[in-house]
């Protein structure tokens, strides 16, 4: 397989970002920026396979995911003082790189995901709105916009997943993910994470008040039975794009987790 698609900057202890379902790595970009300027920390942003600006594949499962993963690890010579970062879905691949090669990591965060299985049918409708885009009738945006929105409600969604459509060197427009390979493959990527040894180093989780993606459940149960060095930090009132909504609280938690 090629190399997934990736952005360095900075110097310093290295961070690797992996961004979640139908995410790129410019969803990170200004908190990357400013770990990388702020922080002192080398920050590398990943686009995962069938998203962004990498690589297409009909397969979408978290042990190849994490292999990938582990190919720009080798190709970086990044060391065992490297802190994995991932968002949503990225943050199963981070879990489960970190549970397959502990010896490859320092610290491990996630955002707004626990290892448990879950049920991606809320995914259903941005996939229909996704298709319902008619990417050869469309001239611009707004008429994108205006077919997806029969099927999400929420612009903050819409305008998220509208950063995927891309106009083609023939000017027609085209998507940046795998849309049916990611729509088939849905039920993979709710997944559960398990182990054979629960991750022995440190790790942060970080949740969002107003998200359900972690539960009080997952905190007692599912989280220290993988992750027994875990802590879970919860940002109030930040949904499940915790990054997004509350920049600079994820920036000041990374920062002190990473730099300790």
């Amino acid at each position: 397989m090629p190399l997934l698609h990736h952005l360095d900057q900075g110097q310093g202890r290295p961070l690797v970002i992996l961004h979640g379902l139908f995410g790129t790595l410019d969803n990170w970009q200004s908190l990357a920026r400013r770990w990388a300027t702020e922080a002192g920390l080398r920050v590398i942003s990943v686009d995962l396979r069938n998203h962004g600006r990498s690589f297409h594949s009909p397969e979408h499962t978290y042990a190849l995911m994490a292999q990938d993963v582990l190919e720009l690890f080798d190709h970086l010579q990044l060391g065992p003082d490297t802190t994995l970062m991932g968002h949503s879905m990225g943050g199963k691949v981070a879990m489960r790189l970190a549970l397959d090669h502990p010896e490859r990591l320092a610290r491990l965060i996630v955002v707004d995901i626990a290892p448990r299985f879950s049920d991606m049918e809320h995914q259903d409708d941005i996939v229909a709105g996704l298709h319902a885009v008619d990417l050869r009738a469309i001239t611009n945006r707004q008429e994108a916009d205006a077919a997806l929105a029969q099927h999400v409600g929420n612009l903050g969604t819409r305008q998220f997943l509208l950063k995927n459509l891309y106009r083609k060197e023939d000017n027609a427009f085209a998507w940046r993910i795998n849309l049916d390979v990611l729509g088939a493959q849905l039920p993979a990527v709710g997944e559960e994470t398990t182990g054979k040894a629960p991750f022995m180093k440190p790790t942060l989780f970080i949740r969002g008040g107003k998200s359900d993606y972690i539960t009080i459940e997952d905190k007692l149960h599912g989280i220290p039975t993988l992750f027994p060095h875990s802590q879970v930090v919860t940002v109030v009132d930040a949904g499940h794009w915790v990054h997004a909504e509350k920049p600079e609280e994820v920036f000041g938690l990374v920062k002190s987790f990473v730099q300790q």
